[in-house]
């Protein structure tokens, strides 16, 4: 079954809401219409009613079934202010508390923290830095998370399918913070229908060249043994031994990982963000994602080069989560 197949069929008639920050851009009304005329999801758009219905108005979209809230006026905004107060700990005061949950984004992330949303979805016009920052003041990791990271699934025809990590967040993990995110990323992989076979890409495969880049791999790949001794994972793996069977058969063939692996972890996000798209472009992928890992609620964060395709994928897979 396609991905977004599986994904709808999860998703639907579990009421779930996910709000979009920014509700002006003709790519976010767009996708929250057809997701609010699929009846998938209800989709909450932040902005100014009027810039709203003036980019539906331009654009021909229906509106009628979403939800439209303004961060500058909303009836919430004092309990929210209050709340924000507390859940920062004192970090800030009411009144810094008035302005800031004036800025979408972090208006957005208040109302999935009080429950008034399951997700949210930016990142369309705002910098990752700007997405991010909010969730993690706010919503923050759950607690056998130490840290965020991001994923992409890798998607190519119906059936064919991958998760990448970290390709968005971390630039050079130590490796704890590797072992962290390649059991993550397993607990991500299982969302969408991955049964996870996690590989840890080095440049280096069992003890075939010597350096540090290779020891932080081969530790990764120990602390996250213990971490989740059940996961099928293995390293360190080069991407061929990782990937193809036969080369898995001369260069690691006592594992159970190598030339089967469908979730790769990558050594750092160099690495990842490379990776990732050399596949997106010479194979013809589909990265979807980033995909944030770790929080205790789902947040997503679009490139800012996405079109109204990649934002209803995005909020699907985020209401996806929120089930998890």
């Amino acid at each position: 079954m396609d991905l977004f197949e599986s994904l709808s069929n999860k998703i639907t008639g579990k009421d779930l809401r996910i709000v979009f920050p920014e509700g002006t851009d003709p790519r976010i009304v767009g996708a929250a219409v057809r997701l609010a005329a699929s009846g998938l999801i209800h989709p909450i758009l932040l902005g100014n009613p009027e810039a709203i219905g003036k980019v539906a108005t331009e654009k021909g979209f229906d509106i009628s079934k979403v939800t439209v809230r303004d961060p500058e006026t909303d009836a919430f905004h004092d309990e929210m202010a209050a709340a924000f107060v507390e859940r920062r700990h004192g970090k800030a005061t009411a009144e810094q508390a008035e302005t800031i949950v004036r800025d979408p984004n972090y208006f957005g992330t208040m109302l999935v923290y009080m429950g008034k949303a399951d997700g949210m979805v930016s990142g369309a016009v705002h910098s990752t830095a700007d997405t991010v920052r909010p969730a993690l003041q706010i919503v923050k990791t759950r607690p056998d998370a130490t840290r965020i990271s991001g994923a992409f699934i890798m998607q190519r025809g119906r059936d064919e399918r991958y998760l990448f990590a970290d390709n968005a967040i971390n630039i050079d993990p130590n490796a704890q913070e590797l072992a962290e995110i390649a059991v993550e990323s397993a607990r991500t992989a299982k969302i969408f229908d991955i049964d996870p076979k996690v590989a840890m890409l080095s440049f280096s495969t069992k003890g075939s060249a010597k350096a540090p880049q290779v020891d932080k791999v081969v530790e990764a790949t120990a602390i996250a043994h213990k971490l989740n001794p059940e996961l099928a994972l293995d390293g360190e793996l080069q991407f061929d031994a990782a990937f193809v069977p036969t080369v898995a058969k001369l260069k690691a063939p006592d594992s159970e990982v190598a030339g089967y692996a469908n979730v790769f972890i990558f050594p750092d996000l160099q690495a990842g963000n490379i990776g990732y798209k050399i596949a997106q472009r010479f194979g013809n992928f589909e990265a979807i994602g980033p995909i944030l890992q770790g929080l205790n609620a789902p947040v997503a964060d679009l490139s800012r080069g996405c079109n109204e395709e990649d934002v209803y994928k995005l909020a699907i897979i985020t209401a996806a989560q929120a089930l998890n």
